[in-house]
């Protein structure tokens, strides 16, 4: 801190922030004040691991210029892409709008960029792919290095997919030996990776923001990346591209169109132009109000090029308000981007109004591929895009076929682990002899490498682009069936969709899809079906709640309709509360209903399962470690269920089975339980894979994707050496812990709920729960070390429950340091403690100060429902969260962590590849 004082007095503020050895600008930030100085260096080197920080002159408003560039060991050099960033410097690049090739350099300014690029991966002896940041300024002309990435980054696999070069492919068999001359080109077929990809066309990304689940976060967009996943879209214009790509978002801004509930005034101040999540539409918002391309030009520092673009998407929009919908009109627009339901927005009329008349008068999209080249070779690659242009580079493939609709960005509740089901089912269908047709607008993800399926289509997931396709693999009438479980719910939302206007789905039908996800159906279907579930109600009114609440008794649990990572769920404890969630976290009307089920805290289990209309195969069961009220996807889970009894597995089995052969499920379903009293209740069924699918498949050994879509093809169990009932149990155990990225969203509380908040996953796995529990904790960074402080806060409802961790911990030699009730407690126990008061800035030290100053090491605070309760411990969360060290909101996880802490971390084992092998089949 004295070195930064020291070069602030030389250089002055603004200064920008950079760890060195993070990843996403982890800990960094641009400080423009004296409290963002201190706050932001002293985030930065606690986030570096060696400690060390990088402070530079601001360049904020400059423009970012990116250079993908790789060598070989024979000093073979390209560049592969470049791209330019629409947001000035002063935003992550991850949190940028991001467009190849770069639109608005002069042949000079790229020339000059490009050879400073090849002199910086040349000057380091870089062999492999390399990513060059730079800060442009026009007028005139001047460029710093801002940062050169070693390695392939997250921005490689966008120029990857930009390009149809694959830049971690060539880099690796660069690493071996091979010259760039020497290693083919796969899209081609006929060049080598010596060759400089062309592009013919547009490529936009749009990173993808978790506000949607916290919308109280603080939006701005720094050098601290906070998107969670990314899109990309292809088309012939910027236009086109920009407004394809937004509507691959899946959220309620997928659409230049919209704009914020309050509206926006007239003053320029008034609208969020700084940069955050929101700036692209308060663009076009000012635009509409008759701010001039100056003022936005002066305002945001965006290059007038950008500015002009969406004014002729706004200049489009008055048009189609204004005069009659000729297929002229309609051609231009969707040329310019605009979606059927935009159209029909502007137009006044109903979205499939606007798609007969599009067919009508001939006016479809074209497929074109994808070929690094420009089309100046002949090429092999099965990778196109959609453009209202004229030539169908794609025509139908042959034989049969299926469509896996992917799972699109990757934000909370929706991962990779869905990415991981639909290329196994792509797979699969291959294996099986049937065309694999992968459909996703993620450019992180292997569903979207192009030799992953047999052709696939960077497109939205929505409805219009799958029907596009659809159309056009369509042969003698005969449309391709699509599979909708492996793509989250993004793909289980369309399948209602695509039933409605007969096109075919296989596996489970769109009957059976919405009864298991439509809460009032499902609630019937149960009580048929005689398995019991969670007294409560389905409502479609305020008052229809109050009612049903009121009969059950609080806690309630409110759960909406059609949702997956427990999206807008929450535990609520009294009638007020009710009326706040349904009033503002959720819409509740008779179009969106809404479960209301009495809050159960039992222990909490699932199951995926796979169904063949005829036997029910259950691969495992898993337990979850915290108790019933905390979303899956947050809890930690093990396999085998430890602390079952016979009878509960049975009848676990039992339901499954039943649910499975009475709902019609052809392929995959995910069980989630509560147990309580003895007895077993059904949460909720998800008639899709979960999230669980890739944890289940690794631990059992059961290749549960594959022989699911297998099933969907009309295959049977067993035919395919399975019986029916549960798998089984390997001499193994696996547990799955969740990792959170809170540290990035700054005003964000964290604590665990029904609602998910973890943005991956880990698995620790090995003979005995102990050895799994201790990597699985390691390896999420949530374990606890003998002798370390350990700060307490617990909540009144939880002290009793509180006691044996607390004793362990000081059983370990921890340092016991507690707020002003929870030290109390502690004393009676006849244990040391440290008493710290929570009133901040009241006393000394108080519970920031034990966080910040490293006196303690992990934090333990668990929530009451009390509003003031929960404003104190908001402070304490995001203390521990922004330090890095440990934070337990639910004491079974913090158990977990101790017992762990306990037996020692020498009692894990290391497993060679066989073992594993003959331990999990």
């Amino acid at each position: 801190m004295a070195e930064a004082q020291a070069y602030k007095a030389e250089a002055g503020l603004p200064l920008v922030v950079r760890p060195a050895y993070t990843l996403g600008g982890t800990g960094g930030g641009i400080a423009n004040t004296e409290e963002e100085f201190l706050a932001t260096v002293e985030s930065g080197l606690a986030a570096s691991p060696i400690t060390q920080v990088l402070l530079e002159r601001s360049l904020v408003g400059w423009k970012e210029i990116e250079y993908e560039v790789i060598r070989d060991g024979a000093d073979n050099c390209i560049t592969v892409c470049n791209m330019e960033n629409l947001d000035p410097m002063g935003a992550h690049t991850g949190d940028s709008i991001v467009v190849a090739p770069s639109q608005t350099l002069t042949d000079k300014e790229y020339q000059m960029l490009r050879t400073a690029s090849l002199k910086i991966i040349r000057g380091l002896g870089i062999e492999g792919g390399c990513n060059i940041q730079l800060a442009l300024r026009p007028h005139p002309d001047a460029y710093y290095v801002i940062e050169v990435n070693p390695r392939v980054s997250r921005s490689s696999a966008l120029a990857s997919k930009a390009t149809g070069y694959p830049i971690a492919r060539v880099s690796a068999k660069i690493a071996v030996g091979r010259r760039l001359d020497e290693i083919p080109n796969e899209v081609t077929g006929s060049t080598g990776a010596a060759f400089e990809p062309a592009l013919d066309y547009c490529v936009v990304k749009i990173p993808r923001w978790p506000f949607d689940k916290f919308p109280d976060g603080d939006r701005h967009v720094t050098t601290q990346m906070k998107a969670t996943g990314e899109v990309m879209a292809i088309d012939r214009s910027f236009e086109a591209a920009l407004q394809k790509a937004t509507r691959a978002l899946e959220q309620s801004n997928s659409s230049l169109l919209w704009e914020a509930q309050d509206g926006y005034q007239h003053l320029l101040d008034t609208l969020p132009l700084d940069p955050n999540d929101l700036r692209l539409w308060a663009l076009t918002a000012a635009l509409r109000r008759g701010v001039s391309r100056d003022q936005l030009v002066g305002h945001t520092s965006i290059d007038p090029w950008f500015i002009a673009a969406l004014e002729r998407i706004v200049d489009q929009e008055r048009r189609l308000l204004g005069n009659p919908l000729t297929p002229p009109l309609l051609l231009a627009s969707k040329r310019l981007g605009f979606s059927d339901v935009e159209i029909s927005t502007l137009s006044g009329l109903l979205p499939e109004q606007v798609r007969q008349l599009r067919l009508q008068h001939g006016i479809k999209p074209v497929f074109k591929m994808v070929d690094t080249c420009a089309a100046e070779f002949e090429a092999a690659t099965p990778y196109y895009y959609s453009s209202y242009d004229t030539e169908n580079e794609a025509p139908p493939l042959e034989g049969p076929k299926a469509i896996v609709i992917g799972s699109g960005p990757i934000r909370i509740g929706q991962g990779i682990e869905f990415d991981y089901c639909s290329v196994h089912a792509a797979w699969a269908l291959s294996q099986e002899g049937v065309s694999s047709i992968m459909v996703n607008s993620n450019p992180e993800t292997v569903s979207t490498d192009f030799d992953t399926s047999d052709r696939l289509y960077f497109e939205p997931l929505d409805e219009e682009a799958v029907r596009d396709i659809i159309d056009n693999e369509t042969t003698d009438d005969d449309p391709p069936p699509s599979l909708v479980q492996f793509g989250g719910q993004t793909a289980i939302n369309l399948s209602q969709s695509l039933a409605a206007v007969g096109l075919p789905i296989l596996g489970s039908s769109a009957e059976a899809i919405d009864i298991a996800s439509d809460r009032q159906k499902f609630e019937r279907f149960l009580v048929n079906l005689g398995v019991p579930q969670p007294p409560g109600g389905t409502v479609q009114s305020v008052d229809q709640a109050l009612r049903v609440a009121q009969r059950i008794g609080y806690p309630v649990v409110v759960r909406p309709s059609y949702v997956l990572g427990g999206r807008a769920m929450e535990i609520v404890r009294n009638a007020t509360e009710l009326i706040r969630y349904l009033t503002i976290a959720t819409e509740v009307t008779p179009e969106r209903e809404v479960l209301v089920d009495h809050y159960m805290e039992g222990r909490e289990c699932e199951v995926d399962a796979i169904c063949d209309g005829e036997r029910v195969l259950i691969p495992g069961i898993m337990e979850h470690v915290e108790r019933a009220g905390v979303h899956s996807g947050d809890s930690m889970a093990i396999y085998p269920g430890l602390n079952l009894t016979e009878a509960e597995v049975n009848t676990l089995v039992d339901y499954t089975t039943r649910i499975g052969l009475a709902l019609g499920v052809r392929g995959l379903m995910n069980i989630q339980f509560v147990l309580q009293g003895g007895n077993a209740y059904v949460l909720e069924v998800n008639p899709r894979g979960s999230r669980t699918i890739p944890f289940i498949s690794k631990v059992t050994g059961v290749p549960v994707a594959n022989l699911a879509t297998r099933v969907m093809l009309g295959g049977k169990l067993s035919d395919m050496g399975y019986a029916g009932g549960l798998w089984p149990r390997q001499k193994l155990v696996g547990i799955k812990a969740p990792v959170f990225s809170m540290s990035k969203l700054v005003g964000v509380d964290w604590y665990m709920g029904p609602e998910m908040k973890s943005t991956g996953e880990v698995m620790g796995i090995d003979r005995d729960f102990t050895g799994a529990l201790t990597k699985a904790l390691q390896a999420a960074s949530i374990d606890l070390s003998p002798g370390m402080g350990v700060l307490l806060s617990i909540s009144d409802q939880s002290k009793a429950d509180s006691l044996p961790l607390i004793r362990g911990l000081a059983d370990a030699g921890c340092r016991l340091y507690a707020t002003e009730g929870t030290a109390a407690m502690i004393t009676a126990m006849d244990l040391p403690v440290t008493t710290i008061t929570k009133r901040i800035g009241q006393g000394s030290p108080d519970v920031l100060d034990v966080i910040n100053d490293g006196t303690v090491g992990a934090v333990v605070n668990t929530l009451s429902g009390d509003s003031s309760v929960m404003r104190d411990g908001f402070y304490i969360r995001r203390a521990a969260v922004e330090r890095r060290i440990p934070c337990f909101t639910s004491l079974d996880t913090a158990r977990a962590a101790m017992e762990s802490m306990l037996t020692g971390v020498d009692n894990f084992s290391v497993l060679t590849t066989d073992e594993y092998l003959a331990m999990s089949g």
